[in-house]
């Protein structure tokens, strides 16, 4: 019962989506044949092309407002202020300064992340951060709808105005709105929910609390041990306690406990839970790396390289740890050195805009080690009987 339950919420929350949008085509035509620029022979330069520039430009003001809104509200409730996101370009507070730096995250427009105050009795602020966004975006739309009520506004500018403000009514309604997939609970759910669970609201405060401090430069293996404590399984239905796993798997391999790192990653692959799909690809990305530098078996090889893997590190070649894959395919698969270099020169690139000093440094030494790995493999050949 509990799973269709579930499921009827999931399919609700999709066609609630659907609805929208479909709305929101829909009056935007019926704005334009209203304010005469669409249906009049120059659709083109009257009303498809404003439109389309308009909801490109809407979309990113949206989207600034949203992140400025879980910022004011957290900075209420007592967070401080990690970073700031819209699309790639991030600000970042690095020790007492501010940095500007670039990161890509598929899935996502913008991110706002900040340290949350400490837990009192289990307990933490998460309702007002998690509201902030969308009551901004609500708040937004309804002064942009009403500038369109000032006299002698050029039709152009109304429907501009129209479109931002009727975008920043649908993506308000959509955050707010409590809406839980298999992958994905928006911040009206996390509003509604997380403090009525302790084990996820902990799992949210350890997570934007290691965003802090891998932000200041700490590693993952010098953070305390009992925050990456594993949830049990049924804790990973939710998205949260599942991240808080994934973490724990990070840390593993940061401090080089291989073989306790790709047995974790192996059973958490193997679970069913509301593990995020970037997740689940990055953990099978890391797994590549611990075969190539343990045992290197071709058929273990295959079954984790797939024409999705292939897709999804092509995609995220500007990250850090497939970056680092990479590397290894290039030394331990490949046997190309020349390949690795050039790898190695993306990597240090990418190192260079990287917002997490700390991520970069553990994956340096990731590298080194796959290059060991690749020189002791090179000698051994080469001391070698001739047959």
């Amino acid at each position: 019962m509990r799973k269709k339950k579930a499921n009827w919420k999931q399919r609700a929350g999709v066609a609630l989506v659907v609805v929208l949008g479909g709305a929101f085509g829909v009056a935007i035509a019926s704005q334009g044949h209203h304010l005469g620029l669409l249906g009049v022979g120059q659709d083109l330069v009257t009303f498809y092309l404003p439109s389309f520039l308009g909801l490109v430009g809407a979309f990113y003001l949206q989207v600034f407002l949203h992140e400025a809104g879980h910022l004011v509200f957290g900075w209420i409730s007592g967070y401080r202020f990690v970073s700031f996101r819209v699309g790639s370009l991030m600000l970042i507070r690095q020790g007492d300064r501010l940095a500007l730096r670039r990161l890509v995250i598929p899935g996502t427009v913008g991110q706002c992340l900040m340290a949350p105050p400490e837990m009192v009795d289990g307990r933490f602020p998460a309702r007002l951060y998690n509201l902030g966004g969308g009551l901004f975006n609500l708040v937004s739309a309804a002064l942009l709808l009403g500038l369109r009520s000032l006299p002698g506004l050029n039709p152009q500018i109304s429907l501009l105005l129209f479109i931002a403000g009727l975008l920043g009514l649908v993506i308000g309604l959509v955050n707010l709105i409590p809406i839980k997939t298999r992958m994905l609970s928006n911040d009206g759910h996390n509003a509604l929910t997380l403090e009525q669970h302790p084990e996820a609201l902990r799992a949210l405060w350890l997570q934007l609390t290691i965003n802090a401090r891998l932000a200041e430069g700490q590693r993952l293996r010098d953070m305390p041990e009992d925050w990456f404590a594993l949830p049990d399984e049924d804790s990973h239905q939710d998205t949260h306690t599942a991240a808080i796993a994934v973490i724990a798997a990070n840390r593993l391999m940061d401090q080089e406990r291989f073989m306790e790192t790709d047995a974790l990653m192996a059973r958490l692959l193997a679970r069913p839970g509301a593990m995020a799909g970037l997740h689940r690809q990055l953990l099978a990305c890391d797994r590549i790396y611990l075969e190539l530098l343990d045992q290197n078996r071709d058929s273990v090889l295959k079954s984790l390289d797939s024409p999705d893997m292939a897709r999804f590190m092509k995609a995220m070649k500007a990250f850090p740890s497939v970056l680092r894959t990479r590397y290894a395919q290039a030394l331990l698969k490949d046997g190309d050195p020349e390949k690795a270099q050039v790898i190695k020169a993306q990597f240090d690139r990418v190192a260079c805009r990287y917002p997490y000093p700390a991520d970069i440094r553990a994956e340096q030494e990731l590298m080194v080690r796959a290059e060991a790995r690749y020189q002791e493999r090179e000698r051994r050949m080469a001391e070698a009987p001739a047959d």
